[in-house]
């Protein structure tokens, strides 16, 4: 039986910014300047360059947008050269047009590929989410932003409780699905702007940007009613309610130290990180001593 990753989540979807604006008024720009240069010369190797916006907006937008500005640049095209509505339409005409249209789906054909490579790259196969790599990169970028803004950044360490177990008794299959429906329950529970991984065989880490520690707490606690709630079909065996459980270890870094737990900013955002993530981990630890099934936040430490 083959093991299939869910739909990749939304952590992964790309959000809007200053560089995607820029990118659109790049195109419009571009589309136009070519359009008068066009429009008072009639030259042909000027009329070439409407293949630059065109693969400006395929590659940095996507498809839909490669063949929109490519229908743009045909109809730029006709405006700019207005003799082919009365001499008709020469070879070259022809071949110009169908140049805009091909360099915009060849473009994006070769644009989608990459986006998908990247993708495939960045994920954990079983789950759906990131997988290390990307994780530790993203939350590099995430505790630069958390100290530049001064706001907190929320860890949680997880894993699941009694896997060998299952493994023993019911195979690795359905220990593989279990650890599947972990991810799935993390995927469609956190936050939108939660940044989720698994970084060992049944091992979660999930940042979680702008919480504090009571935010990520009461996440916590939800991830693990949500997981508890799952009555999963593990290799083909249906099982209750309350057969999966998962223990969470809580941490955060925070601006400042406070009398709540939480830790101090270290000196870089990759130390910091790493500094965040043993400590949620070590929560962990304590939450698994503990009995397994509950919450346990990080000790506050001083800066």
């Amino acid at each position: 039986m083959q093991l299939t990753s869910p739909t990749p989540d939304r952590h992964f979807r790309k959000r809007p910014g200053p560089a995607g604006t820029f990118v659109y008024v790049a195109v419009v720009l571009s589309l136009a300047l070519i359009f008068w240069l066009d429009r008072i010369t009639a030259s042909a190797p000027l009329q070439h360059l409407y293949y630059l916006p065109i693969i400006l907006a395929s590659l940095r937008i996507g498809a839909p947008a490669g063949f929109g500005v490519s229908i743009a640049a045909i109809v730029l095209y006709h405006v700019a050269n207005p003799a082919m509505f009365v001499t008709g339409y020469r070879e070259s005409d022809i071949v110009q047009i169908v140049l805009f249209v091909a360099v915009g789906l060849v473009t994006a054909r070769l644009s989608e590929d990459a986006r998908r490579l990247h993708h495939l790259a960045a994920t954990d196969d079983l789950t759906g989410l990131h997988n290390l790599r990307s994780f530790e990169a993203c939350l590099v970028n995430l505790v630069r932003h958390a100290e530049s803004a001064g706001s907190p950044l929320a860890m949680l360490v997880l894993d699941v409780d009694r896997l060998k177990s299952i493994n023993d008794v019911y195979g690795h299959l359905a220990g593989a699905e279990a650890v599947r429906t972990v991810g799935g329950v993390l995927a469609s529970r956190l936050p939108p702007d939660a940044v989720a991984c698994r970084y060992g065989g049944d091992e979660f880490a999930v940042a979680l940007p702008g919480h504090t520690v009571e935010q990520a707490l009461q996440v916590a606690g939800e991830l693990r009613q949500s997981v508890a709630a799952v009555a999963p079909l593990l290799a083909g065996i249906s099982f209750r309610q309350g057969t999966l459980s998962i223990s969470v270890g809580v941490a955060c870094l925070e601006r400042q130290p406070r009398r709540r737990p939480g830790i101090a900013v270290a000196t870089s955002p990759q130390i910091s990180g790493e500094v965040l993530f043993k400590a949620a981990d070590d929560a962990l630890y304590h939450a698994k001593r503990g009995g397994r099934n509950r919450v346990t936040v990080a000790a506050a430490k001083s800066a």
